[in-house]
Order: structure tokens, then C-alpha cells, then sequence
């Protein structure tokens, strides 16, 4: 897209690239580019194309936070609530995490879920890298998968040429990722699909690794029932023998750095699917539990889906100024109370 004037937003349009990109604003910053070529046009593609997103802007490499700062900023502390003048703390220590199953007579929780997003520093992050670039990540990659052992050992499946019967397999297990959707889209994160992009899992299916789909690595951890404690361990083993080889891309005010403002921090999402049929009629005290323990609710397809059943995917919402620890907690705390208003409404 061309950035010679000022984008026209819908008068519904309510993104945070609209709140915050003033005229005065983008004259200022219009003009610059990235050391790897990333422009505000770039930034700002997704949320004028779709205007309808939430946040509207993606960095397409670390210098993008620094060089179009003026406009991230504002987006960053306006959805994650932090103070940017402290650094982003970190606890990749799970034995600081209080309880471990909210749910040990397996009655709620169906699965449990956490996954963290990773790049890698020295290289663009996804809308601005090239093919080159994207193919070499999955070399490095794979290289570090290639070393897992234990219960993390397992197998790579590149995308590309891919055998029909593993593409299936991995799409009966709920593995398989397809292309981003338009707001990845319009952020570059599309091209060369399927190229350079592929799925790790071990032999348990409970570790699995996104190669270069929005983030250069999404590590998750999953199993069946509540038990988040076990979910959080075997994730920080698997990010933390990653991390002896490649090396993280990580600022100290922003965390973790992603395209996507909203990943910042711990880049961390901890989530449940449980079942809460009582709830699921009183929406109004769902809300306010999820509130009062910085969850998020999301329908058993994820984001902008509805609950089936009464089956809600609940997740910690606070990524940035928190540790990883503290979005756990979040979670397991969270939960614990709203079974415990589950049970309240049943009785």
C-alpha cells in the first residue's frame, strides 16, 4: 500500500491504529524504513485493509518497536496496561506456581494448553523476512528439534511436499495449521506458503512446535485434563534446550518480541477448555470471575468463536510485565474459582 497520504478509516473502524496514528503522526514516520526495509505502509497494512482488527499494526523486525515507537507505544501500553519505563520481568520456574490441578477428579477441565512464541534475534520477524531467510529459520529449527530426547523426542513434518497420509494424520490430531488469515495476510505473513514452515511433535503428541507460521516458533505444550502444572514443566523443558541453540529474540522492556504487539512479553498463552454449563446461562458471572483474574473466554474454536456445550476456552490474559509464572497462576487460580462457582450454581 502506498503511504503518500493519510489512510481513510471506516467511521466504525475503532482500532488502536486509529486511536492512535494522528496526521501529525504519520508525517513524521512515513518516510522511515528498518535496516531491513520494513516501512510504516508495512505497520500499518493489516489494520487499513481490515478494519475491523482489534490493534491494526505489525512489527516486521525489532528496529520496527524503535523506529516507529510513537505509534506502538501508545497501542502497547493501551492493551497490555504496563508501564514501559520498567523492564519486563521473567520466571520460567514452575516450581514457584501455587497448585497445580484445579480440577483433580477430572469433572471440567477437558485439556489444558500453553504455548509461547519465539524468534529468532538476528533475523526479521515473519512480514518482512524473505524466502531466503524463512528457509534458513527452518534449518536452525529443525536442527534444535533434531536434538530433543526423552519425552520430548519426536519428528519434523515440513509443509512443503508433505505425504498425503501425514497430512491427514496431522489433521485428525488437530496439528496441522493452514495459511493466517486475512489480517496475516495483509501483514505479509502469507508468502511463500507453504514454503519453510512445518510441525514438530513428539512421540506422546504432547509437545509440538509451529515452524514459521505467525511466530518463527509456537512451543506447545498440551494434554488431557487439568493437570497445568505437568503442561507448564514440560513446556519450559522443551523452551529451555531450544533456547541452548538458537537465541531468542528478547528486548528488555518489551519481552519476547513478536510481530504482533499483543504477543509481547512472556509471549505466553495459558489456556483450558472446561466445561461450565451452568455458567454458560449466567454469562454476566462468568465475565466477572474472568475479569477479577485476568482471563480471557473464547469459544471452543478459539478467538471470535461461540461456546458449544457450555465448553469455554478460558485463558490468562496479561502477557507483558508479568512472568510467565504469573500468567500460569493466573490461570490455575481463575479456574479453581470458576468450578468453584460452577459447582455453587449446580448445587
Amino acid at each position: 500500500m502506498s503511504v503518500a497520504d493519510f489512510p481513510k478509516f471506516n467511521l466504525n473502524c475503532s482500532s488502536l491504529l486509529r486511536k492512535y496514528l494522528t496526521k501529525d503522526l504519520f508525517k513524521r514516520l512515513k518516510d522511515r524504513k528498518t535496516s531491513y526495509g520494513f516501512t510504516l505502509g508495512q505497520v500499518i497494512c493489516s489494520g487499513v485493509v481490515n478494519q475491523d482488527s482489534q490493534i491494526g499494526v505489525y512489527a516486521g523486525d525489532a528496529e520496527s518497536y524503535e523506529l516507529f515507537s510513537e505509534l506502538f507505544e501508545p497501542i502497547i501500553v493501551d492493551y497490555h496496561d504496563v508501564n514501559l519505563d520498567e523492564n519486563h520481568p521473567a520466571n520460567l520456574d514452575p516450581a514457584d506456581l501455587q497448585g497445580s490441578n484445579p480440577d483433580p477428579a477430572d469433572q471440567y477441565i477437558l485439556s489444558t494448553r500453553i504455548r509461547v512464541g519465539r524468534n529468532l534475534a538476528g533475523m526479521p520477524l515473519g512480514p518482512a523476512v524473505t524466502r531466503t531467510q524463512r528457509n534458513d529459520i527452518e534449518q536452525q529449527v529443525v536442527s534444535a528439534l533434531n536434538s530433543l530426547n526423552d519425552e520430548l523426542e519426536g519428528k519434523y513434518y515440513p509443509l512443503c511436499g508433505m505425504k498425503q497420509t501425514d497430512k491427514q494424520r496431522l489433521i485428525d490430531d488437530h496439528f496441522l495449521f493452514k495459511a493466517g488469515d486475512r489480517f496475516l495476510e495483509a501483514a505479509g505473513l502469507n508468502r511463500d506458503w507453504p514454503e519453510g514452515r512445518g510441525i514438530f511433535h513428539n512421540h506422546d503428541k504432547t509437545f509440538l512446535v509451529w515452524v514459521n507460521e505467525e511466530d518463527q516458533l509456537r512451543i506447545i505444550s498440551m494434554q488431557e485434563g487439568g493437570d497445568i502444572a505437568s503442561v507448564f514443566q514440560r513446556l519450559i523443558n522443551g523452551v529451555k534446550h531450544l533456547g541452548k541453540t538458537l537465541p531468542f529474540l528478547f528486548d528488555e522492556r518489551l519481552g519476547y518480541l513478536s510481530s504482533c504487539p499483543t504477543n509481547l512479553g512472556t509471549a505466553m498463552r495459558a489456556s483450558v477448555h472446561i466445561r461450565l454449563p451452568e455458567l454458560a446461562q449466567n454469562m454476566d458471572r462468568l465475565k466477572q470471575l474472568t475479569d477479577r483474574y485476568s482471563l480471557q473466554i473464547r469459544g471452543l474454536h478459539g478467538e471470535h468463536s461461540q461456546s458449544e456445550g457450555g465448553v469455554f476456552d478460558i485463558s490468562n490474559r496479561r502477557r507483558l510485565g508479568v512472568t510467565e509464572v504469573q500468567c500460569v497462576q493466573d490461570l490455575v487460580d481463575g479456574v479453581g474459582a470458576l468450578i468453584k462457582a460452577e459447582q455453587d450454581l449446580s448445587s
